[in-house]
């Protein structure tokens, strides 16, 4: 019997290789856009909510693809800018913005600012499109500060600027694997993870509602 597919939204490698990890013990197929051949198609992030950009990029890849599918929207909020970034992360730097130059206004517009005040929450959307047309939305969030500088190797986007509450270490420093187990998309992947499990034991039930 053909595994039931899982297609992702996203065409960067670094979140599709952090899902497939954290979802790699369910039994679905887990494929991104870019395999399926749709590495063209871009949505326009207009939303005014991170469920609303979510939900959009999910159901313009469900008009092309059969399977479920799943869409994310990722912002970091930081307090002493009353939510800026926020949903305007990944181009907070516009016209042309790159990680490093999202990285640089930040660093410029928290200049002088205390670490007390530096206080950020990263928060992540899902949404799930399931085979018969059902969407579902699970959230994840991750608090901690804003450092002075970037510190660590790895990871993507703003994390060798984020200092995780608890741990004192940027994602940048912590590194995959502590950070796909205590991060804002690893716990939205995880409450995920038992939607797409409901989905796979009770098939079309209608008692899966969209929350």
């Amino acid at each position: 019997m053909e595994r039931r597919k899982l297609i992702l939204s996203t065409g960067n490698i670094h979140k599709v290789l952090e899902i497939k990890d954290i979802l790699k013990d369910l039994p679905i197929e887990v494929l991104s856009k870019d395999e399926l051949g749709f590495k063209d198609l871009d949505v326009e992030e207009d939303g005014k909510t991170l469920v609303e950009n979510a939900i959009k990029k999910a159901k313009a890849l469900k008009e092309k693809v059969d399977g479920m599918v799943m869409a994310d929207d990722t912002g970091l909020f930081v307090d002493y800018l009353n939510g800026e970034p926020g949903i305007k992360s990944a181009r907070y730097s516009e016209p042309n913005p790159t990680p490093e130059k999202n990285i640089a206004k930040l660093l410029k517009e928290l200049n002088g600012v205390p670490m007390e005040k530096r206080t950020a929450t990263f928060v992540t959307v899902i949404a799930l499109i399931t085979e018969d047309g059902r969407t579902i939305t699970v959230e994840g969030q991750c608090k901690g500060y804003i450092g002075f500088e970037k510190k660590g190797s790895s990871g993507f986007g703003y994390d060798p600027l984020f200092i995780v509450d608890g741990y004192g270490k940027t994602f940048a420093e912590l590194g995959e694997e502590i950070k796909n187990t205590i991060s804002h998309r690893a716990r939205a992947l995880y409450n995920l993870r038992n939607e797409i499990m409901n989905v796979l034991e009770d098939g079309v039930d209608e008692d899966t509602s969209s929350k």
